[in-house]
């Protein structure tokens, strides 16, 4: 389609008119992101000035920087449970927002250990869908033809929840899902999925997957793009077609769909759709059943340009395993989201896993960000931290990310640690870099998940000679041992029985990981003795996917779960220790030196 000149953007050629118009407010939201956040603010305050929480800190009415920033406080979830409990057990008066609480959204449940309740407004799904709305006109720029097949995406609801006060608690997806925005989106040519609603919104995660893998299958010559909501979840769903694929395959020869498949509804919807194709059932079935299943992906999938999955972060680990499953595919990025506010998109969501920046869009909340210093004592009431706004955070510096909601959220800290690579426009652009919080400690030791993800990393590579990786992981802190040590969790993928790692080779993978964490836990090991070897736990493959189902079956949402990369719930211990095959300790102290004082 031609696009008016006037509507080109400094991004790229748009592919359609509609793009243009995407690519255009990107472009105003990025120029002038000081103004836009300015307007946000006065809004959100303007709105809620009534509010049992504004009028708590006296702000009354105002709606300037200035003022909002010496009267609120920087605060966390456990500051504002008291009120969420209120709204959570019915009180409807106004206490963070002059709107209704329409919902309360769910955090993933692993991403701190707890699963925190987030008050939601309705008007914040128009919102979500204004970012979702940016992502293919932004992915078209780099990928051409996407509106001449489809998308194979492996997306779930959770059954929701309701609290004593009778309102809806459930993670955002399922919110997104869920909602008409969702249900009723119009026809777009670029952003047609093989998934159709009802296999999406059907709350049984077998039922929804096997039918959303066998339209996949179905319409594999579509499928120009393969995705899922995290990483983990498309391995998840390569390992359910392992699993699987004789009835699967049984279905597409037959024409008929598998009695396990009971939901009404969606064997209605499967009946019009499912069709007799003997050839296609013969060429999964041959695909399926050879020994190596190296870039499945593309030979089930062949027309497959990119994987859409989030890498980032602790999702990094699971590159190798895409790649494989893959043949190299490339990976895209395109958005970050968490369940108390949408925050931006990659403006570049073809670049390197490594390489992701994610453009904060300043209409979204009002952001705020604290300068993160590992080694600093933190801030206290009396002391207060000192915020720097969107447009003043400096490149190559780490901050908190600290929110200011529509629906009420009032500098609230997200817990992310962000790092700025840059500029689109005057709008900043950060990395992911982690979860703010410790993982292990033993004695005076912290080691947080980036700095495990990247002693995983080291030790790993010593399993390259032999065609092994580590699919996937997770630790704990074993203190009942005196002195107490790491224990990390390994599941395997082995790709040579014939020749597959050693003892010893295990046993220097231990003791990589310890050279690669930091000189407090090392010191421990050397000098305090207060820490002891590190050990590794090779677990039976199928493992974690075990893990999961226990989370799900006990709550979590099959789009939001995350491996937990530290464990201690006793009931998850015992699982993963009963499938342990062997287990290897670090042979030697690693090395270390007192560093000197001055």
């Amino acid at each position: 389609m031609a696009v008016d000149s006037a509507l080109s953007s400094p991004l790229g050629p748009p592919a359609c008119e509609k793009d243009a118009k995407a690519l255009q407010f990107v472009e105003e939201m990025t120029r002038s992101p000081y103004a836009v956040q300015e307007r946000v603010l006065a809004e959100i305050l303007s709105r809620n000035s009534q509010t049992e929480y504004l009028r708590r800190f006296k702000l009354n009415g105002a709606t300037d920087r200035d003022t909002f920033k010496s009267k609120l406080p920087v605060i966390t979830y456990e500051d504002l449970q008291p009120e969420i409990q209120r709204i959570a057990n019915g009180d409807r008066s106004p206490i963070l927002s002059a709107h209704p609480i329409s919902e309360f959204l769910t955090s993933s449940g692993t991403s701190a250990g707890e699963r925190k309740l987030m008050p939601t407004i309705k008007e914040e799904l128009d919102r979500r869908q204004l970012l979702y709305s940016l992502l293919m006109p932004v992915m078209n720029l780099y990928v051409p033809g996407l509106d001449k097949g489809k998308g194979l995406y492996f997306l779930f609801v959770k059954s929701e929840t309701r609290t004593p006060g009778g309102l809806l608690a459930r993670p955002v997806l399922t919110s997104y899902y869920k909602s008409e925005h969702f249900k009723t989106r119009p026809y777009d040519p670029y952003n047609v999925y093989t998934s159709p609603n009802e296999a999406i919104l059907c709350a049984d995660s077998f039922q929804s997957m096997y039918t959303q893998m066998l339209c996949g299958l179905q319409e594999r010559q579509q499928v120009l793009r393969v995705g899922a909501v995290f990483a983990s979840g498309l391995l998840r769903a390569i390992r359910f077609l392992q699993l699987n694929w004789q009835q699967l395959t049984q279905d597409i020869e037959t024409g008929s769909l598998s009695p396990k498949i009971t939901d009404p509804s969606l064997r209605e919807c499967m009946a019009k759709i499912l069709k007799t194709n003997p050839e296609l059932a013969e060429f999964v079935r041959q695909e399926c059943s050879k020994d190596s299943w190296e870039g499945i992906i593309t030979r089930i999938w062949p027309n497959t340009k990119y994987l859409d999955v989030i890498v980032t972060g602790a999702m990094a680990q699971y590159i190798p395993t895409l790649d494989y499953y893959s043949g190299g595919v490339p990976l895209a990025c395109t958005m970050y989201a968490s369940s108390e506010c949408y925050f931006g998109l990659n403006l570049n969501p073809m670049c390197k896993p490594s390489e992701v920046s994610y453009t904060i869009m300043p209409n979204m909340a009002y952001f705020e960000f604290l300068p993160h210093e590992p080694n600093s004592a933190g801030f206290t009431r009396d002391s207060p931290p000192k915020l720097v706004d969107l447009v003043d955070v400096e490149v190559g510096k780490e901050y908190e990310l600290v929110i200011t909601t529509y629906a009420g959220l009032c500098r609230y800290r997200v817990g992310d640690i962000l790092r700025v690579t840059g500029f689109h426009n005057s709008a900043p652009q950060f990395h992911f870099v982690r979860r703010k919080n410790v993982l292990l400690s033993i004695d005076a030791d912290k080691t947080d998940e980036a700095e495990l993800q990247k002693a995983v990393e080291n030790a790993s590579q010593l399993l390259r000679e032999f065609n092994t990786s580590v699919v996937e992981y997770t630790s704990y802190a074993d203190t009942k041992t005196i002195p107490g040590h790491y224990v990390i969790y390994w599941e395997l993928l082995v790709k040579d029985l014939a020749n597959s790692p050693s003892d010893e080779v295990l046993k220097q993978c231990c003791l990589a990981m310890e050279e690669s964490l930091n000189s407090v836990y090392r010191q421990g090991r050397v000098a305090d003795n207060s820490i002891g070897p590190l050990e590794i736990r090779v677990v039976k493959s199928g493992t974690f996917e075990e893990l999961m189902d226990y989370a799900i079956s006990r709550g979590a949402s099959i789009n939001q779960y995350k491996v937990p990369r530290c464990v201690n719930f006793t009931p998850i211990m015992e699982l993963l220790d009963s499938r342990v095959v062997s287990a290897h300790f670090s042979p030697a102290l690693p090395h270390w030196t007192p560093e000197r004082r001055r």
